[in-house]
């Protein structure tokens, strides 16, 4: 085989440790390691983070909080079932903050990792809301229609709440607006909906997929919402529910979900959904938060139990990684 100089006309470098600025294409031997390693742009991948502290599913995030910074709460543990447990992640690692005031799973959530909402959920009363302030938890005005399987986007004082189910109901179309202290009705959903999942903002927001009333329960639909009123968007590809949503109305990112539990990925441009690629375990009841093209996915059911695994998105043309070759 020729060598590498001959191919290419040049020698490759040697150095101890990797190169702290690479340039793209760049190739060099680690001596410390006895690697040859290289620079390559990278189009989409899932890679493994820190995991969660707590194994659980059913959690929420503050959906506008990002890959490194990411905010979790709520969920189902195990022990005792129902979670209060909230995390905070940095981009590489978790770490516990101050409970909710309330555990619950199978709730809401909305905002960033210093200004987040939890509303809803299993709690004996199902409309209970709360702000996170990057440290603790305080009462918040309550839901007007107490639910849990809904979903949420937006901001602590932007917020939405979609969909989901009071008891002995198979869904609802119920959307409200949260300003900061109190939730006001919004536009209605077309259909009812539980266990969907959303993104975006109180006036540009995205909802898809979930469990419908009628047949297949499982819905591959989308909505579109302009603050007041909902429009149909593209089909996903696959339909599903209990999934997670991160990123905004036009560059959503939909991960997970059942059934089965599901590893598989789908981009929203504004118009239609397209396959990424696939997460490394599969899992519902998930949670997720950043953007399409730098998401988080987090926790949930996985074939094997409650998951505390974390996975890193990564889908941009100017993102590139150090890869070892041999």
């Amino acid at each position: 085989m020729a060598a590498y100089k001959t191919l290419k006309g040049q020698s490759i470098r040697q150095v101890a440790q990797d190169p702290t600025n690479p340039q793209i294409g760049e190739i060099w031997y680690n001596t410390t390691i006895g690697a040859l390693k290289g620079f390559q742009t990278i189009s989409a991948a899932w890679a493994s983070g820190g995991n969660l502290g707590a194994a659980r599913d059913g959690l929420a995030a503050g959906g506008a909080s990002t890959q490194t910074a990411g905010l979790t709460f709520g969920g189902d543990d195990g022990n005792p079932a129902v979670s209060a447990k909230t995390e905070e992640y940095n981009g590489s690692s978790w770490s516990e903050q101050n409970d909710l005031s309330t555990a619950r799973n199978i709730l809401g959530g909305a905002g960033t990792q210093t200004a987040g909402l939890a509303f809803g959920g299993n709690d004996p009363t199902e409309n209970k809301t709360e702000e996170y302030g990057g440290t603790s938890w305080t009462s918040g005005g309550n839901l007007g229609t107490g639910r849990y399987f809904l979903t949420g986007a937006g901001t602590q004082t932007a917020g939405l709440a979609i969909g989901g189910s009071p008891p002995a109901s198979a869904g609802l179309t119920n959307v409200e607006h949260y300003n900061g202290s109190s939730w006001t009705a919004g536009g209605a959903l077309p259909a009812s909906r539980r266990s969907s999942a959303a993104c975006g903002t109180q006036t540009a927001g995205l909802n898809f997929g979930g469990k419908g009333s009628g047949a297949p329960s499982e819905a591959n639909t989308t909505e579109e919402y302009d603050g007041s009123s909902w429009t149909s968007g593209g089909t996903l590809n696959t339909a599903r529910r209990t999934l997670a949503g991160a990123g905004s109305q036009t560059a959503a990112l939909g991960m997970a979900g059942y059934p089965p539990n599901r590893t598989d990925c789908e981009k929203y441009d504004g118009t239609s959904w397209s396959i990424t690629a696939s997460m490394s375990t599969a899992r519902r009841y998930t949670a997720g938060c950043g953007t399409q093209a730098a998401g988080l996915g987090f926790g949930g059911y996985a074939p094997g139990g409650k998951t505390n695994a974390t996975e890193e998105f990564t889908d941009t043309f100017n993102a590139a990684r150090i890869i070892t070759t041999s």
